[in-house]
């Protein structure tokens, strides 16, 4: 195990009827009036929007709204944001949905101190060192963002789907009532719970020895998220099996992984981030694609984790390592193919002749990862064997 220094300032409020605590959480902070963040107006009609405003309301906190925010956040919104937020003076930032409005939420709040173009931090030419106060209500567990320092977003014009992370992003408030999370389309509670498990095994899979507390981690939260969501896809309203999946998804990028670790491998999600930039499509889709493809590459480069994954959380054990470790992919795969996920870049309508857009795309990132150092050649072969997968 590594030496590490664990951080997280965030504060959790979690349960049911909570919703209605943001307002006096913000005034907390001394906070007068926020940037109201959010995305296409499903929390209107789920009511978490009446409950923020009434919250807010009884607090006396002005606020201004900036919504349409799209899934793969667009900079474009972001710039909007800023601008707007500088222009009436706000004092805070409150993001109201999924990882995707966080995401932006925190780019607005690291750009409106900067007068340079806060894509900067994304290109890794600046880093955030000042940021408005951000706080968080989440409708959607998927990306952990409102307990972590991270942020997504993607440059449309170059389909750059690139990360930043910086301490002052850290959400200082993040309610999670999984109660709001009950009218989610079913396709939004499979995403996350793909992007969630695929958090996990960034970190589990990078190759870092003596790491067995956190491999033991991990593997609880794989097995609870894969749990829990088979019961939501039965009834979407279980109050149990939602607090499981939204707890699980936050713990999976908290930090609590990364202590101890190598900082986790990330090139699965850097190989993602240009397929759901060039084909817009969500995240937990395309890391349904991209994750099964890297580790078929990369197994032989750590096979006593790939035989590990396969026997804690498939019940495989042949004896025979190199075959457990094809039998716990396969299985991953089958279980993304039975809630309803793609595992090919064939069912999301790419040609092979993309092969090479997404290469030229994803290059720019090389070279990636942990347990196996990617480069043009090595991200070629595992977007064809993503091409290829059934």
């Amino acid at each position: 195990m590594k030496n590490f220094v664990f951080y997280n300032p965030t504060k959790i409020i979690f349960g049911e009827n909570t919703i209605s605590k943001i307002g006096e959480e913000i005034k907390k902070f001394g906070l007068n009036k926020i940037l109201l963040h959010y995305g296409s107006g499903s929390i209107k009609r789920n009511g978490v929007y009446d409950q923020v405003i009434n919250s807010l309301k009884e607090y006396n906190i002005e606020w201004i709204e900036v919504s349409g925010v799209k899934p793969n956040p667009r900079l474009s919104k972001v710039y909007e944001g800023i601008k707007f937020a500088k222009e009436h003076n706000v004092d805070g930032i409150l993001a109201v949905g999924g990882g995707s409005v966080i995401d932006s939420a925190k780019a607005i709040a690291g750009g409106f101190y900067y007068d340079g173009d806060i894509w900067d931090a994304y290109s890794k030419k600046y880093i955030i060192k000042k940021a408005l106060p951000l706080f968080s209500v989440l409708t959607l567990s998927a990306t952990g963002s409102e307990m972590n320092g991270n942020s997504v977003i993607t440059k449309e014009e170059t389909k750059q789907k690139w990360s930043t992370h910086s301490k002052e992003l850290y959400p200082k408030v993040s309610i999670i009532d999984p109660t709001a999370q009950y009218s989610l389309p079913e396709k939004q509670t499979i995403n996350g719970a793909v992007d969630a498990i695929s958090h996990v095994m960034e970190y589990y899979f990078d190759g870092t020895p003596g790491t067995e507390i956190q491999h033991q981690i991990a593997e609880g939260i794989i097995r609870t998220v894969i749990k829990n969501t088979e019961i939501l896809l039965e009834n979407p309203k279980d109050y149990n099996a939602r607090s499981n999946l939204a707890w699980s998804a936050t713990l999976a990028l908290n930090g609590l992984l990364n202590a101890g670790s190598s900082g986790g491998d990330w090139a699965s999600h850097a190989l993602e981030h240009s397929v759901s930039a060039i084909f817009d499509i969500a995240h937990g889709e395309g890391l349904a694609i991209i994750f099964p493809a890297w580790l078929e590459y990369v197994k032989n480069d750590n096979l006593e984790i790939f035989d590990r994954f396969a026997n804690e959380i498939f019940n495989i054990d042949t004896g025979n390592a190199a075959i457990d470790a094809n039998l716990g992919i396969q299985a991953l795969k089958e279980w993304y193919k039975k809630i309803g996920q793609p595992i090919s870049l064939k069912e999301i309508g790419a040609k092979e002749e993309d092969i090479e857009t997404l290469v030229k795309n994803a290059v720019q990132m090389a070279p990636m990862g942990k347990l196996k150092k990617l480069e043009e050649k090595d991200i070629r072969e595992i977007y064809t064997i993503a091409f290829k997968n059934k």
